[in-house]
């Protein structure tokens, strides 16, 4: 399956995507990188004076590109282009540095377990200068409409 494919299959459409590109899946982790566009509504009023990224956004990023694109992959035999299920089922976050923007992230992760469609990551995100954003743990249920 492709990167692309994997994207498309994304239960997610703009203004709630955070995947502009997935760069790298396999069966270990995941890579992809997202540009918070200083257009996007919530820099409105998220610090009126200098907007930064709030840390669920951040968050989601991090669960879109490192935990469900994975989630995708890893169903993949079983998947064939059907409705993918996603329940967040936690996360521990650390936030490091913030995300200001037209800023570009780019979010790591590398899989701890997937067993009986749980999946839970250590995710990382990375800003242009290669520093480190955030990172923490995230778990969630990956399901297809045949495990429903």
């Amino acid at each position: 399956m492709s990167t692309q494919a994997i994207v498309d299959l994304l239960p997610y459409t703009a203004p709630f995507l955070f995947v502009d590109e997935l760069l790298r899946v396999d069966a270990d982790g995941a890579e992809g990188v997202f540009t918070f566009r200083s257009e996007l509504e919530f820099y409105k009023g998220h610090f009126k004076e200098k907007p930064i990224t709030p840390g669920v956004l951040l968050t989601e990023c991090c669960a879109q590109i490192g935990l469900v694109c994975l989630g995708i992959f890893l169903l993949q035999d079983t998947n064939r282009n059907t409705k993918v299920n996603i329940g967040m089922s936690s996360s521990q976050m650390e936030f490091l540095k913030p995300v200001l923007p037209d800023e570009t992230v780019r979010v790591v992760s590398k899989k701890i377990y997937f067993r009986f469609h749980k999946l839970k990551c250590d995710v990382r995100m990375y800003n242009s200068k290669e520093e480190l954003v955030c990172k923490g743990i995230l778990s969630g249920m990956i399901l297809n409409d045949t495990n429903e």
